[in-house]
């Protein structure tokens, strides 16, 4: 390819480090589609003939065929998918294939075929979290009555139901996908034109080639065109935010399968034993789920460290973002998947949640909410009552729908037997109908809409 300027090959190190095939095989369909509407709007254009662009549209057509069957030979002395792809079209048509890269550079060829891998992947992702927002919807929909302990700082808070529970991770997964909307919206801009960095002086229409790709708009300036890979980073980003919360999910569900929880259990599909402790089930799935995460946030950190400093316009560091990007995406693929399946395959135990609630006194709110509800007392003097009493419960041994009332009424004579309608799990979730809150009726409200908003 540099014979014209170079007199020898490069050395074997050389050619090592600075091949890229070995990774970016796989934005084939991406090149092709982006040659395939080079070709033809420099044939529109009167830049090549038609006869020309005809042969270079049947060309790539056939080595697209070749790829996908498995039988095109990729050649890493060729460095890149682009190289490929070209000196293949050069063996099928002859020397029509030199015409094709009129107009064109590599630096824009490479730019136009990674943000359209990237807008693929943002789809192919979305339709996952949406598979994953169902499972979690229609669980939710199953427990919507379900009370489980409400925890902050993993300590007991407040009754909560599992449907609410769920449906966090829903609202969650929402605004994951929010994120990824808006990067795709970044990135659907087409680079294809700006050539090297300067633009080119043939009469190209840019704005035809971005059109014919599904591209929104032409990049407005050729150095940046060539040269951002800001939308690689919106998008490592989005995948790090999501894999954040897929881990806190995971988390929840290793903690939950735990003898010490027993919240739920996860069928042999989505466990694993121990090679020497026969009775052991491993919640594998969400822990490896879990471990994603950090590769997902490390490729992001990675490529920012890459491209911080890097003078305009393209340098060869940029090779350097498809690698961590495919593997993000991959990762965070199987994230989601295997975290849609256990969402589904996960039963739940309501006896055992209820069990964990008979500690931590956390219907203590709602005692205190009664005292200023119903004695007008002021909310703090009303905490302070409250923690009097659980005190004194916990010096008793017994929980506060079990604290006699005139061990209460000798902290505030006021206490009324109406107390105890409130300090029940039950009546306590069923309570909380606030707008967002755990009241069962809230959560199958919620669910609807979710579905309605989601699905």
């Amino acid at each position: 390819m540099w014979g014209g300027r170079y007199a020898s090959g490069p050395s074997a190190i050389m050619e090592q480090i600075n091949a890229s095939i070995g990774f970016d095989r796989r934005l084939y369909a991406q090149d092709i589609a982006g040659s395939k509407a080079h070709c033809a709007m420099l044939a529109d254009q009167g830049l090549i003939s038609a006869e020309d662009g005809a042969a270079i549209q049947d060309g790539l057509d056939r080595i697209l065929k070749e790829i996908e069957a498995g039988t095109f030979e990729f050649k890493t002395a060729l460095e890149d998918i682009h190289l490929n792809i070209e000196a293949r079209l050069a063996e099928l048509i002859g020397d029509a294939a030199g015409r094709l890269h009129t107009a064109r550079s590599r630096n824009d060829q490479v730019a136009t075929d990674f943000r359209l891998w990237v807008r693929d992947a943002v789809d192919g992702l979305d339709e996952q979290l949406q598979a994953l927002q169902a499972a979690l919807i229609e669980k939710a929909e199953a427990h919507a009555d379900t009370v489980m302990p409400g925890l902050t700082h993993l300590q007991p808070a407040q009754p909560i139901t599992f449907g609410h529970h769920l449906l966090a991770y829903v609202a969650m997964v929402g605004r994951d996908r929010g994120r990824l909307r808006d990067c795709r919206a970044r990135v659907n801009e087409s680079p294809l034109g700006a050539a090297a960095l300067a633009g080119t002086s043939f009469d190209i229409d840019r704005h035809a080639t971005a059109a014919a790709l599904g591209f929104d708009a032409p990049m407005e300036n050729s150095m940046d065109a060539v040269s951002a890979r800001d939308f690689t980073l919106e998008f490592l980003a989005a995948l790090s935010i999501s894999a954040i919360h897929i881990s806190r999910l995971a988390e929840e569900i290793v903690l939950w399968c735990t003898p010490q929880y027993g919240f739920i259990r996860l069928s042999d599909a989505y466990t694993t034993g121990s090679s020497i402790m026969p009775q052991k089930r491993n919640p594998d799935a969400a822990e490896l789920a879990r471990a994603k995460a950090g590769r997902i946030v490390g490729a992001m950190t990675g490529l920012m460290i890459v491209m911080k400093g890097l003078p305009l316009a393209y340098g060869k560091d940029m090779q350097e973002d498809k690698e961590p990007a495919f593997d993000a995406a991959e990762s965070l693929s199987l994230a989601i998947a295997a975290m849609a399946g256990m969402v589904g395959d996960m039963e739940a135990d309501p006896d055992a949640m209820e069990r964990a609630l008979v500690d931590g006194f956390p219907t203590a709110t709602d005692l205190a909410d009664w005292l200023v509800r119903v004695l007008d007392m002021p909310f703090r003097r009303a905490h302070h009552v409250t923690g009097q009493i659980v005190a004194l419960a916990e010096k008793q041994g017994c929980g506060l729908a079990d604290l006699p009332l005139a061990d209460m009424q000798r902290v505030e004579s006021g206490i009324t037997q109406d107390i105890y309608s409130v300090l029940s799990n039950v009546a306590s979730v069923q309570s909380r109908t606030s707008f967002g809150g755990t009241a069962p009726g809230r959560v199958r409200e919620a669910a609807k809409a979710a579905r309605e908003k989601f699905l």
